[in-house]
């Protein structure tokens, strides 16, 4: 179909789809002078000072310190001896739904939510109950197992 054919509203279309495009080519041309300009890799470095604070201004040499690789602590400091912690752990019975036969123990020293299955239950349990158990690895995420009565 020839251009003398079409229609005012497809002319009006063509030409917003037209206009549209030049404006997306302006603003690219834009977007590439200007990081000519100022935004150069200098400009985005930062520096991190002794106490740990971010700076624009590069460290002074004269003020370096020798650290030793050993003395650097990355996570958590290795246990010395046996310290490994109890795996017998205490906690309250938060909720327990005894048609379904599943609950969750609220950890008592650190406060977590445990999930809990009857079929894991050494002694007979209701809500509210102090309960001793032990965490494994369930299918679905960590399970109390081996849980009895805290006496």
């Amino acid at each position: 179909m020839g251009r003398s054919q079409e229609t005012s509203n497809k002319k009006e279309v063509r030409n917003k789809k037209e206009k549209k495009r030049k404006d997306k080519e302006k603003k690219r041309l834009e977007r590439r002078d200007n990081t000519k300009d100022g935004n150069n890799l200098d400009d985005m470095i930062a520096y991190v000072d002794e106490h740990g604070r971010l700076s624009s201004t590069p460290p002074d040499p004269l003020n370096r310190q020798k650290v030793k690789a050993e003395d650097i602590e990355i996570s958590v400091p290795k246990r010395t001896g046996d310290q490994r912690p109890d795996p017998i752990r205490k906690g309250i019975v938060s909720f327990y739904n005894d048609s379904k036969g599943y609950g969750f123990i609220r950890d008592l020293e650190n406060q977590q939510s445990v999930f809990m299955h009857v079929n894991d239950f050494i002694d007979d349990i209701k809500e509210n109950n102090k309960v001793s158990f032990e965490i494994e690895m369930g299918s679905k995420g960590p399970k109390a197992v081996r849980i009895k009565l805290d006496k």
